[in-house]
């Protein structure tokens, strides 16, 4: 048996929403995806489903299915509360993370710890990227290469 990779976080903390559903705390796989971040992937990744209307497609049903899955763990009583303060919306209208603009890729790790439990779109970009195989790469050149 392996040791977790991520945990499920409330989404009501302190009386307050807190849309980010899943935290990764496998700490290999944070620093592998510090690493992508930090050599440009998410600007890479970004450029790709800007010029995709399927990726892109492909983004908003996965922010649907885990705005329902954050919903299906509300209790009753979590549900009253924001809703009787006018905080609800910050859990129906945001997306994995906690997103508010469904085709962006604001970071890696939210979006991969949401794709460890229910798979996603960035989630497989990133499993491609992390396999590191060269036909597995996107066609970009490398962020950290310049050229003079």
């Amino acid at each position: 048996m392996g040791e977790p990779a991520v945990i499920r976080v409330a989404s009501v903390v302190d009386g307050k929403p807190f849309p980010t559903l899943f935290w990764l705390i496998d700490a290999d796989l944070c620093l592998r995806l510090d690493r992508l971040e930090a050599a440009g992937w998410i600007a890479q990744l970004q450029s790709l489903i800007d010029s995709s209307d399927s990726l892109r497609q492909s983004m908003s049903c996965d922010h649907q299915r885990h705005r329902a899955l954050r919903a299906s763990f509300l209790s009753a009583g979590e549900r009253e509360l924001l809703e009787r303060n006018g905080m609800m919306t910050a859990l129906t209208e945001r997306g994995i993370g906690g997103i508010s603009e469904p085709s962006r890729v604001r970071c890696l790790h939210t979006w991969y710890a949401a794709h460890l439990v229910q798979p996603n779109t960035i989630g497989k970009l990133t499993d491609a990227l992390l396999a590191g195989s060269p036909e597995n790469r996107m066609s970009q050149p490398d962020p950290m290469t310049t050229t003079n």
